[in-house]
């Protein structure tokens, strides 16, 4: 008896894509793609236009001007400040991130009572809307009314004739050094959440089997980590960076609800300054100039860490 082949005509025509695998992938993508070229394609393309113009809020002629904007930028004190805030927050944060995000995983990882909850806890920075968690923040390190300095005060360390003295309050937002670690600190709380998930991820996906083995061959737990886990999930690691640099290097909410780029621009960063010039100051162009700044840098280390991450894997 001849088996009875179906055209890929009439009726039969939509179920005959739907076994495409690249006709349902396509199919899958499109609202992605639409996402990406409405709300970053568009935007990134007006500020390129924005950046070779003199377009401002009082003149809309967008004026031809070429590369002027950069040029008269970076020449501009307040710009590499900023410029150099934003490596030294972006580098600092993510080496603190990447040691607690690995050592809060190793922990989460394990069976133990109430684990739920823990995790629950441990993803509520990054669940809380960052405006409103920094907003937090700035209650916590107020200048008079700040919980952290009440602690310090009952214990005795903090007021006149003591370590942290001679003032009752410690002026977290209002001293440079300690805004800039106030800023760092606050960017670490809310990445924290995000890459200690993704690498509980990784370390779930390694094969029992492995650990196993190396338990058998008598392996301590700080060799089976170094040795066998932590090389393992080095791609998920360096995925899991990626995205808590760009994160961190593109964020102005932290550093404009803390400290608005003070005292004196010393936590200024591109993001922030950008929108002053831009926004606020009304000099679209030198706003738009600024903002580009971040893309060739984000993209150099996306590629390199996408390159390595790929080279690192364990097949």
């Amino acid at each position: 008896m001849a088996e009875t082949v179906l055209s890929p005509t009439g009726e039969n025509r939509f179920a005959f894509l739907l076994d495409r695998d690249r006709f349902v992938g396509a199919i899958f993508l499109i609202p992605a793609l639409v996402y990406i070229v409405a709300l970053v394609g568009v935007p990134f393309l007006l500020a390129i236009l924005f950046s070779v113009t003199s377009v401002s809020v009082g003149d809309t002629s967008a004026d031809f001007v070429g590369l002027t904007n950069f040029a008269n930028v970076i020449g501009v004190p307040t710009f590499q400040r900023a410029l150099l805030n934003t490596f030294v927050f972006t580098i600092v944060s993510q080496i603190i991130i990447i040691v607690l995000a690995n050592i809060l995983a190793l922990i989460l990882a394990q069976d133990f009572r109430g684990k739920w909850f823990v995790r629950l806890l441990v993803i509520l920075p990054w669940a809380t809307p960052v405006a409103l968690g920094t907003i937090g923040w700035l209650l916590v390190l107020d200048t008079k009314l700040s919980p952290i300095d009440w602690v310090l005060r009952e214990v005795g360390i903090l007021g006149p004739g003591t370590i942290l003295g001679p003032d009752n309050n410690i002026n977290w937002l209002s001293k440079p050094r300690l805004a800039q670690a106030s800023v760092i600190l606050v960017q670490v709380w809310r990445l924290l959440p995000l890459s200690a998930v993704i690498l509980m991820a990784g370390l779930s996906s390694i094969p029992g089997e492995i650990i196993d083995q190396a338990e058998v061959d008598g392996s301590s737990f700080l060799r089976t980590l170094f040795q066998v886990k932590l090389p393992m999930i080095l791609p998920i690691m360096i995925i899991s960076l990626l995205f808590s640099t760009v994160f961190a290097f593109s964020d102005m909410t932290v550093v404009f609800t803390l400290t608005r780029g003070g005292p004196i621009d010393h936590t200024q960063v591109l993001a922030t300054w950008s929108y002053f010039v831009g926004i606020e100051g009304g000099n679209l162009a030198q706003g738009a100039a600024i903002s580009l700044f971040l893309f060739p840098v984000l993209l150099a280390v996306a590629v390199v860490m996408l390159r390595v991450a790929s080279r690192t894997e364990v097949r």
